[in-house]
């Protein structure tokens, strides 16, 4: 089977912390992974069930191009991507922007690849409605249930890990008038939508424009309601860019930014929270001078909408443009301003020129590296990128930086029993051992002890413990089938999260029998007798050792639904009768017998 893995360099490294998330358009998964002659794809998917993907035998050359490409070589930055391939047209029917693009790609087959790359998937869903529609959707109870159902059935259909809400259409087309109406409704669908999601284990993130403390009076997009829905969402990803639209301007101030910041912390845990930052730049016209001849660039006037660019492309435009960027330490962005000048000849054939004016802002390795800071400074979540793969390389390796320098202490959970086999009823005892990874103990944790049972996929906590000054826990388990255990300890920004191995706790049935010492002969020989865990569907033969082989006695009886059963035999001759209890195997279960016992036949 071919092998993706993580290149030595990557793994020979202390664990950073995963800081890093961000956006994929459909029209740019090949920015993140590249195209290659085959894909896995979902073999037989389970609703609820972790996606599986079939083995595929990768080429050389194609398994070298998957290594490579972003999203594996910076997969230890990450927890989850965001896709951006969904769109909301009403209650019922969202678009599937993916298969609008026409993909050579497959997106099962895309999705396979970030989930074997260890990734959760909360792809974004935006608003598709024109002008209040979408409020007035929220404003009506059914069409609002419609609404949560219709995601809550995609994120089921497609086995992602959530979904996030990208409703711009409230900030930037409804109008702020509206915002006092609709905000209520906005609140209500998030609580609804929240317990729909939370309830299959799924998570709910809001990407949202600006917010800022109502004290103090700076334009931000109150909609949103950052305080209200706090409580429902899992994740809020600031858009702390496009500060600068329609003048020439830095693209998200870092003053504006932490300003947000400091506003969403105060509402919501810190862990809650991303700072969205972009990955592109602008270039504005300011002023054209003269009469630009035919020969030039179609739009060139001072109200032309500004032309965006990549961050990566920023150096080499810097070069083309003939300027030098500075750094403006206020904003935190690089920028610089440059002229073009045109010559040729108007539609009636004179000679003209002119003269166009520019300004250009990104945001650099340093830029990122600022605001990395402020991950850092206020313990957020981390920064969520638009789009991923669009920033330089040296901003990259600024994020590989900050994600080392504040990596948390790596936790180490293990597990052990006293027992790996018994009979049903027997209480037995799992020990844990937590320390960090140089082996000292943590003491005061919080422990989670999860099961699953042998014919279930999730894991369900049974035991919560807390561990003492050694870093132990002991806990006293009863268990009602074979079961699989494991320990898990929760994350904070001081310790990583941790899990356990698995260890397998085989259960076997206990069989009680009750048969007589003494039968005269002819009489009815009944032995009693039950069996646990009960299993209706099962039966039971009463055996007799005849000439050195065991041999059924009769028919066999069935168990009742508690577990109880009675068979009768009889002699005819003295002596004394060798028998024993066999019951049947299931699915599940095994076959079982009991000791064998003797009756006298008097």
């Amino acid at each position: 089977m071919s092998e993706l893995s993580l290149p030595t360099s990557v793994q020979a490294a202390n664990p950073p912390r995963p800081i890093l998330s961000g956006w994929i358009p459909y029209y740019s998964v090949k920015t993140v992974l590249p195209f290659v002659k085959k894909i896995p794809t979902i073999v037989a998917p389970v609703v609820g069930a972790p996606i599986t993907c079939e083995d595929s035998e990768y080429t050389p050359s194609d398994l070298a191009l998957i290594n490579a490409s972003y999203l594996y070589t910076n997969r230890d930055l990450m927890k989850e991507v965001t896709p951006f391939w969904y769109t909301l047209k009403s209650p019922t029917v969202i678009r599937d922007d993916y298969l609008t693009a026409a993909p050579s790609w497959p997106m099962s087959g895309v999705v396979c690849l970030m989930k074997k790359a260890g990734l959760s998937i909360v792809p974004t869903l935006t608003d598709g409605t024109k002008k209040l529609v979408l409020s007035n959707y929220l404003a009506d109870t059914n069409s609002r249930a419609n609404i949560v159902n219709t995601i809550y059935d995609l994120v089921l259909k497609n086995n992602f890990d959530g979904i996030d809400l990208n409703f711009e259409g409230f900030a930037f087309v409804d109008g702020n008038t509206t915002w006092a109406k609709t905000a209520p409704n906005w609140i209500e669908f998030i609580k609804e939508l929240a317990a729909k999601l939370h309830g299959a284990s799924k998570t709910l993130s809001v990407t949202s424009p600006v917010h800022f403390n109502p004290t103090e009076r700076i334009k931000g997009y109150t909609i949103y309601s950052w305080s209200a829905i706090a409580p429902f969402i899992d994740r809020l990803r600031i858009m702390a860019y496009d500060y600068s639209v329609s003048n020439a301007g830095p693209i998200g101030p870092i003053g504006w930014t932490e300003k947000s910041v400091q506003y969403a912390i105060s509402v919501m845990p810190a862990s809650k929270v991303f700072i969205g930052l972009p990955g592109y730049g602008r270039d504005w016209i300011n002023k054209v001078t003269g009469t630009c001849p035919t020969s030039a660039p179609p739009g060139l006037s001072a109200s032309s909408r500004a032309a965006t660019f990549k961050m990566n492309y920023a150096s080499a435009k810097a070069s083309i443009d003939g300027a030098v960027p500075i750094f403006d330490e206020k904003n935190s962005e690089a920028t610089y301003s440059y002229m073009r000048i045109f010559n040729g000849q108007t539609l009636k054939g004179a000679a003209t020129s002119c003269i166009v004016s520019r300004t250009v802002w990104y945001q650099n390795a340093r830029s990122y590296a600022e605001r990395l800071a402020l991950v850092a400074k206020y313990r957020l979540a981390g920064i969520s990128l638009w789009t991923l793969g669009m920033e330089d390389v040296s901003a990259t390796n600024e994020i590989r930086k900050a994600a080392h320098a504040i990596a948390a202490d790596e936790v180490v959970s293990a597990l052990t029993s006293d027992r790996n086999e018994l009979q049903f009823g027997e209480i037995f005892t799992i020990t844990g051992n937590i320390s960090l990874k140089d082996k000292s103990p943590i003491s005061g944790l919080s422990v989670i002890l999860e099961a699953r049972k042998a014919n279930q996929m999730d894991w369900t906590k049974i035991a919560d413990a807390t561990t003492g000054i050694d870093g132990l826990i002991s806990i006293p388990i009863l268990i009602g089938t074979s079961t699989t255990l494991r320990l898990k300890t929760e994350g904070t920004w001081e310790r990583s999260a941790s899990l356990s191995s698995e260890i397998n706790i085989s259960l076997k049935s206990r069989l009680n029998i009750i048969p007589p010492t003494a039968v005269k002969r002819g009489d009815a020989i009944t032995i009693s007798g039950g069996i646990l865990p009960a299993e209706s569907d099962r039966s039971v033969n009463l055996q007799k050792l005849l000439s050195g082989k065991w041999q059924n006695s009769g028919v066999a009886v069935p168990i009742d639904v508690a577990g109880n059963f009675s068979v009768t035999t009889t002699e005819l001759k003295r002596g004394i009768v060798k028998m024993k209890i066999v019951i049947s195997a299931t699915a599940t279960s095994p076959e079982v017998s009991s000791p064998t016992f003797a009756i006298i036949i008097r």
